[in-house]
């Protein structure tokens, strides 16, 4: 996908992020992030100094959210193809790279936004949600600090049903999983299922469509494939 491409999806999912939060409110719970309210979920997400936390809250919180987001959109529409910054990611720029993480950030906590309110989930792109698959897979949990591990080598097969090639083949071990997009030799357990589907469930925001084969490695996915920032 094209950095203009992510940067209008990023416009779109930061809009459908505040309207779902101003709906549910504040202090709703978030249950697809146990021990969250929405002020926590639009703290987390709105563009900010990672230890300067703003002290609002209600609709001032949300009208943050929103002037932050603006203006997250108006860096990347504005910035030269060969800005550089910092970036944790392989990416084939920095832009590249912020415009991808922010969009695929954003989506993923519009989907809990969304939660909070307790109806439906707004639809996700077919391409954009094999994109953010392939970003997790191949990309964080490449990372030294993935704890997605095994004490013996196992295989995990991840196919998404609705578009062509995309299937990833994730090996496991005592270091990090090593993934490659085909499907390489066997597996022990494939995880399956529309792409806009598997793309949250990945994210342990849904269930999984499909698990064949050891379901213990889809619940060891679920337990230790968290992100997190520390």
């Amino acid at each position: 996908m094209k950095t203009a491409a992510y940067v209008e999806i990023l416009d779109r999912e930061g809009a459908l992020l505040a309207e779902a939060a101003e709906a549910a409110g504040s202090d709703a719970e978030v249950p697809t992030c146990p021990g969250w309210r929405v002020r926590d979920l639009l703290r987390h997400t709105g563009p900010r100094r990672a230890d300067d936390p703003p002290a609002l809250d209600g609709a001032r919180l949300v009208s943050w959210f929103r002037d932050g987001h603006a203006r997250l959109v108006d860096t990347l529409t504005g910035a030269a193809p060969g800005v550089r910054c910092w970036q944790f990611l392989p990416a084939p720029s920095p832009l590249a790279f912020w415009a991808r993480r922010q969009a695929h950030e954003t989506t993923v906590h519009r989907l809990d936004a969304e939660s909070a309110c307790g109806g439906g989930a707004t639809g996700i792109g077919v391409d954009f949600a094999v994109d953010g698959i392939d970003e997790l897979l191949c990309a964080f949990h490449a990372r030294p600090k993935s704890a997605v591990r095994t004490e013996e080598p196992r295989t995990l097969r991840v196919r998404a049903t609705d578009a062509a090639d995309a299937v990833w083949t994730v090996r496991l071990s005592a270091q990090p999983p090593v993934t490659v997009r085909e499907a390489a030799g066997t597996a022990d357990c494939e995880l399956s299922g529309p792409a806009a589907h598997l793309y949250p469930a990945l994210w342990n925001r849904r269930p999984f469509p499909e698990v064949t084969g050891d379901g213990s490695l889809a619940a060891l996915w679920r337990e230790r494939s968290g992100v997190t920032w520390s």
